[in-house]
């Protein structure tokens, strides 16, 4: 699917798409292969767009008449769970999308929000890339909040000792998502400062002011993700400690025992030598008397204790 935009935005097939016309288009890999000797495109570049990237940071490739990069969508709608992967080309008056894998048609959504987005008598190719760019993080804004407000809802449960035995388990799933979105961000910003450099002069000199907002917006939001990611790390310490304090009460309460009750072992094994001269095995008494003499060695460790603050 091609827009081309003169006084209006209309779709063209693929065939007519003309050089000197402002275009946009979002195309298949198939598709992509059968018209890349149209837009003269390497053959490197098409073959890339076989398969989707496994990493964010992917680069960017600057050749004479175009830039290349491929790069992965999060789809912070499914909770980050889950990545889109498409290609950039962009050339002198076109901007053109390649679906690498877009399983759910959100990339596409976000393509078609950013041709609507752009006004044919104001419309530029650097418009064009900023408003796609700016549909690609539009919600994200109030997804790092959602993340900003779960992280403080962990500090109350961690403040509360409802931690419970999941709650590192979602630390880490945080951290995961987090520095997923960092990377995210990340690359984003490659490909801004690419066409920034503007080494093969895509774009007029001196009219980048849109470029320069889009990548004040996302090193904003990549900010806001390193803010959170600290969070993380703080909440991590602090669970950390948390569990080092129960351990230490645990072990308190258990040394108090154990020192309580420890002169009745060396009762228990003083009168366990059965030594013959030992009368109190003939006192008719010696019963009771060993059972006195525990209960008041208890109660004077107790009392020790108590004096001392032990518990």
């Amino acid at each position: 699917m091609f827009y081309q935009i003169t006084d209006a935005v209309r779709t063209v097939p693929g065939d007519e798409v003309h050089p000197g016309v402002l275009t946009a288009g979002f195309v298949s890999v198939e598709e992509l292969q059968r018209r890349c000797t149209q837009f003269g495109f390497a053959p490197s570049t098409v073959s890339d767009c076989a398969a989707a990237s496994l990493h964010f940071r992917s680069g960017v490739e600057i050749y004479d008449d175009y830039t290349f990069t491929e790069l992965r969508v999060m789809r912070l709608e499914d909770g980050g769970d889950g990545d889109d992967c498409l290609a950039l080309y962009i050339k002198k008056n076109l901007l053109l999308v390649v679906d690498v894998d877009d399983r759910d048609g959100s990339t596409k959504a976000k393509f078609e929000q950013a041709i609507g987005r752009v006004s044919p008598a104001t419309a530029t190719l650097e418009k064009l890339i900023c408003c796609f760019l700016d549909a690609l993080v539009a919600r994200d804004t109030k997804h790092v909040e959602t993340v900003g407000n779960e992280i403080a809802a962990m500090e109350e449960r961690l403040l509360d000792d409802q931690t419970g035995d999941a709650f590192n388990r979602s630390l880490l799933a945080l951290k995961k998502q987090l520095l997923t979105m960092r990377n995210y961000y990340e690359q984003l910003l490659d490909i801004v400062e690419a066409l920034d450099e503007n080494d093969n002069g895509l774009l007029p000199d001196g009219e980048l002011m849109l470029l320069n907002n889009a990548a004040k917006k996302i090193t904003r939001l990549r900010e806001d993700v390193d803010s959170l990611q600290n969070a993380v790390e703080h909440l991590q310490d602090a669970y950390s400690a948390a569990l080092d304090m129960k351990l230490n009460r645990t072990m308190k309460v258990l040394t108090v025992i154990t020192t309580v009750f420890f002169p009745l072992t060396i009762i228990v094994g003083w009168y366990g030598m059965n030594f013959e001269s030992m009368h109190e095995f003939r006192w008719q008494y010696g019963y009771v008397y060993v059972i006195a003499l525990s209960v008041v060695t208890v109660a004077a460790m107790i009392l020790l204790g108590k004096k001392h603050k032990w518990f």
